[in-house]
């Protein structure tokens, strides 16, 4: 019985299988290489992994796959080529898959697998479904393809291929769920529509109450008014700084540390601490929202906003207990790269178990489903 591609005598004696994972998000694209694995298991080890600080573009047609193949390949050959001189450094040191760096023999290596994960796929990303499994097949060979939401990328870091809810959270927020047989999905809105909860939305509440308290109307907050005139200068300036601005989403969450200080500060600052507890409110009901109804459910939060620490996270773990107290929050196993390798891991051995989905999970295997 013939292999896929190519003959199993061949493949194992000459060509180690790899996979690729793609994350690309409002701070540019990360790709990783890592070896596929061939026993079935989830863990792919270690991956060899390049940056481009340079967003992919989005135009009329959603998100520009040219400018993500201008990008990803040029990234994924030299990776290939590392690989392929047997130059992985400690990251594939011991694989007896490998050839020896040290005694300069290689084997050819060839990508099994891809799984891009990209922010706005879910209702930007038909350019990418249409253009992408033709485009990496003929530049990389590439046949089995997952493109995913970063949400998706973001859970399967965060939890594997097991039931459950994620959380992730910075500038924006959403939480996705499933217990392998749907989605669920609450939230991701963007910061005019939701968000609820996230930097962005803190930032904003934080310089409300700042604005509040320069006006001398109710519910303002000295302290954070002190905050805002330290990080932008006199209160009246602020629209101005930041109306005409295209990233307006990124300049609220920057103010969302200052709230956590303020909440942190002794004493702390009432007007603070109560957005954060609003804030927490709002993520343990996105949660809630996803997580699967029946049995124990594990969430994981995964984000820079949890970075903040005690001032979010004690009343968000009071929040969840409240809302979910069937649930069981867990650390986050890995970033939303190291879920496109496990997602591309996955596919790879036949062993994914994400539920495909048109926008959020779009998956096409060699035969081209």
């Amino acid at each position: 019985m013939r292999s896929r591609r190519r003959s199993p005598d061949v493949r194992t004696a000459a060509v180690t299988p790899w996979v690729l994972g793609v994350d690309s998000g409002g701070s540019g694209l990360r790709v990783a290489l890592a070896k596929a694995p061939c026993d079935g298991r989830s863990d792919t080890g270690h991956a060899a992994t390049t940056a481009s600080r340079e967003p992919v573009r989005t135009g009329p047609a959603g998100i520009d796959a040219a400018h993500l193949l201008d990008q990803l390949l040029p990234m994924a050959r030299a990776l290939l080529d590392n690989a392929g001189d047997g130059d992985a450094g400690d990251r594939t040191a011991g694989d007896p898959d490998v050839g020896d760096p040290h005694a300069g023999s290689t084997r050819p290596v060839t990508i099994d697998a891809v799984a891009i994960g990209a922010a706005g796929m879910a209702t930007l990303g038909d350019d990418l479904r249409a253009r992408l499994p033709g485009a990496l097949e003929s530049a990389l060979g590439v046949r089995r393809l997952a493109l995913a939401a970063d949400a998706v990328t973001a859970y399967a870091g965060a939890l594997g291929l097991r039931p459950g809810a994620v959380v992730a959270a910075g500038t924006g927020m959403i939480a996705l769920g499933t217990d392998l047989s749907r989605w669920r999905r609450a939230d991701g809105w963007g910061h005019l529509l939701g968000d609820c909860g996230s930097g962005a939305w803190i930032g904003r509440a934080g310089l409300e109450a700042a604005m509040r308290a320069h006006d001398g109307r109710s519910g303002g907050s000295r302290a954070l008014l002190a905050r805002v005139e330290a990080v932008f200068g006199p209160a009246p300036q602020l629209p101005g700084l930041l109306y005409p601005r295209a990233d307006r989403p990124a300049v609220l969450a920057s103010f969302a540390p200052e709230v956590a200080r303020c909440a942190a500060a002794e004493p702390a600052d009432p007007v603070a601490a109560g957005i954060l507890r609003e804030a927490a409110g709002h993520i343990a009901d996105a949660a809630a929202a996803v997580c699967p109804p029946s049995g124990e459910c594990e969430v994981a939060l995964t984000g820079g906003l949890f970075k903040m620490g005690d001032p979010l996270l004690v009343p968000l773990r009071d929040a969840l207990a409240a809302r979910l107290p069937h649930a069981r929050t867990v650390p986050a196993a890995g970033d939303p790269l190291a879920g496109a390798v496990r997602v591309a891991a996955a596919l790879a051995t036949d062993g994914l178990r994400l539920p495909a989905d048109g926008r959020l999970l779009h998956v096409r295997t060699e035969q081209g489903s």
